[in-house]
């Protein structure tokens, strides 16, 4: 994402050619380190965010709704002060720094001011800065003291100054900058990017790459000063990772704008994804150490009365040799007839035989009522850890919205999150469809989450063909077959869906395959919890199922 001098400046053209004339309706703060105006251009209207996130800095036309907090924070408020209302008249970078200057007219029948906006896109140096027509800093979203900055102070009332020139570096307006090159050597891409200010890595490698030798002043001062562009996405992996102003791979756009606009836009769709995400995988996780708490605490009670039995023995032994004991002892060591060996019995001296003897059938009696009764509890504890599991492994291989709308659904069914609230009046969404694919003819779906698992296998023929990884959680697949086999290339994609969709890890997942009439869903159990028969294995390779 090279956000340096060079693609800035072919942004602010861009922006000045769009934005100019254009008025500012609406200005909201949606987090700490970005701000959106809602602008009027007299053709449309367009949302230009201006952010300073480290990561993600730049200003750029976005086309999604975000959040904003219900109040405005200071700085949202100093610039619905001064630029509500207010004209755009012009954009432009400033010398051939990274930083973008808006300037505003206001003006009414009573008054008429200047305003500017400095846009500094330098990574985590990034920020926004208001200026009056005198050049004074009316506000700044990230503001600096005396005890944190002595060099550049950024508070109100004190005079704009830019960041300071990076040392060692020359500027492609100095008249300087001739000498510097002059002096060219080793990796000139290297050389040009550690030698020249405003360049990223990136940029500076494709000016070296371009050179085919002759005045390299004048070649490096063609290529950064050319309003010529050929927008491009970056894709790997199905994501976008980069944009460029001029580049040979990826998406192709008309404009940079449109090209940084996609770009942001897949950027923060996936952010908003990998959060949903890690919500749904920390909820999980937590219901999951609540439930091997609770296991734990089962097992422990059970290890403390598996010796129910043997006192159940001694309180036998000891009633049937009364005759042989008296009050006072301390312990007697008689003959178990149940192994024929002899068994040392522990006697509460302040007792009777007798009385030492039901107080270990009491012990006995107890210890069992407690087996009895913690047996459902860690049956159904371990049901619950075993549903939770096959959350999980949904959560972790979900890969659209959709996936995630899905388990949302399902976890909030569950109360593992709250569930999205159900407002009167309002229209009923609609229900998220399966995974769908199609191969040779035959239609395959795949449930998202526990839910559609259980519904796709209701909604199936008898006669379909049903597959689940063996002995791994995975989402269920049903083959449609309409009264017709299908053949083995079928099968083998079906079987690496349920083996993409699993917990499973490896190169070969064997996947069970039955009719839909082999499979039964017991009275009770948990969503997606089924038992089959007559079923044969097959071998799931995931990477079939791209």
């Amino acid at each position: 994402m090279p956000q340096d001098a060079f693609t800035l400046r072919l942004i602010a053209k861009e922006l000045n050619e769009e934005l100019r004339g254009g008025h500012v309706n609406k200005i909201v703060q949606p987090s700490k380190d970005e701000v959106s105006l809602l602008i009027y251009t007299g053709r449309r209207t367009v949302k230009l965010t201006l952010n300073t996130n480290a990561s993600d800095c730049g200003a750029y036309f976005e086309r999604t709704e975000t959040p904003v907090p219900l109040v405005a924070p200071n700085f949202c408020m100093l610039l619905r002060k001064h630029l509500q209302g207010a004209e755009i008249t012009g954009v432009e970078l400033v010398g051939f720094e990274r930083i973008l200057r808006f300037r505003f007219f206001s003006g009414s029948d009573f008054s008429a001011a200047e305003r500017d906006l400095y846009a500094e896109i330098m990574g985590k140096y990034s920020n926004l800065i208001l200026l009056d027509e005198k050049g004074v800093i009316l506000g700044a979203l990230k503001t600096t003291s005396l005890d944190t900055n002595a060099k550049r102070m950024i508070f109100p009332g004190v005079p704009y100054a830019p960041p300071a020139p990076q040392e060692g570096k020359v500027s492609p307006l100095d008249p300087s900058l001739g000498e510097v090159l002059q002096n060219a050597s080793g990796d000139l891409g290297h050389f040009l990017f550690t030698r020249v200010s405003g360049l990223a890595p990136s940029t500076a490698e494709e000016i070296a790459s371009s050179f085919a030798g002759g005045d390299l002043r004048d070649h490096l001062l063609a290529y950064l000063f050319s309003d010529m562009v050929c927008p491009r996405v970056v894709i790997r992996d199905g994501a976008a990772v980069d944009f460029c102003a001029r580049g040979d791979q990826g998406i192709p756009f008309e404009t940079l704008s449109e090209a940084q606009t996609y770009f942001y836009g897949e950027r923060r769709a996936q952010k908003s994804f990998e959060g949903r995400k890690r919500k749904l995988l920390a909820a999980v996780s937590a219901s999951v150490k609540k439930h091997e708490k609770r296991l734990s605490a089962v097992l422990q009670k059970r290890k403390e009365c598996e010796g129910c039995e043997q006192n159940r023995i001694k309180g036998e032994l000891l009633t049937a040799n009364l005759y042989a004991l008296t009050r006072g002892m301390k312990g007697a060591e008689l003959e178990n007839w149940y192994d024929g060996t002899t068994i040392k019995i522990a006697l509460d001296e302040r007792l009777t035989p007798a009385e030492n003897a039901q107080s270990y059938f009491k012990r006995y009696r107890k210890q069992k009522r407690t087996l009895e009764t913690i047996a459902p509890q860690e049956e159904e504890t371990r049901a619950e850890l075993d549903y939770l599991g096959s959350l999980n492994a949904a959560v972790l291989s979900a890969e659209t919205a959709d996936d995630l709308a899905a388990l949302e659904e399902e976890l909030g069914e569950a109360q593992l999150i709250k569930p999205a609230e159900k407002g009167r009046g309002k229209r009923q969404k609609p229900e998220i469809p399966y995974r769908a694919f199609e191969r040779q003819g035959f239609r395959i779906f795949a449930g998202r989450n526990n839910l559609q698992n259980d519904r796709l296998v209701r909604s199936a023929s008898p006669d379909d063909l049903w597959l689940h990884a063996e002995r791994y959680h995975s989402c269920h697949v049903i083959v449609k077959t309409e009264g017709k086999e299908p053949p083995e290339d079928v099968l083998a994609f079906a079987a690496a869906i349920a083996a993409r969709y699993s917990d499973a890890h490896g190169d070969v997942v064997p996947v069970s395959c039955t009719r839909v009439k082999y499979v039964k869903k017991p009275k009770g159990c948990k969503a997606g919890f089924v038992t089959y028969t007559q079923s044969v294995t097959l071998a799931g390779d995931p990477q079939k199922a791209e």
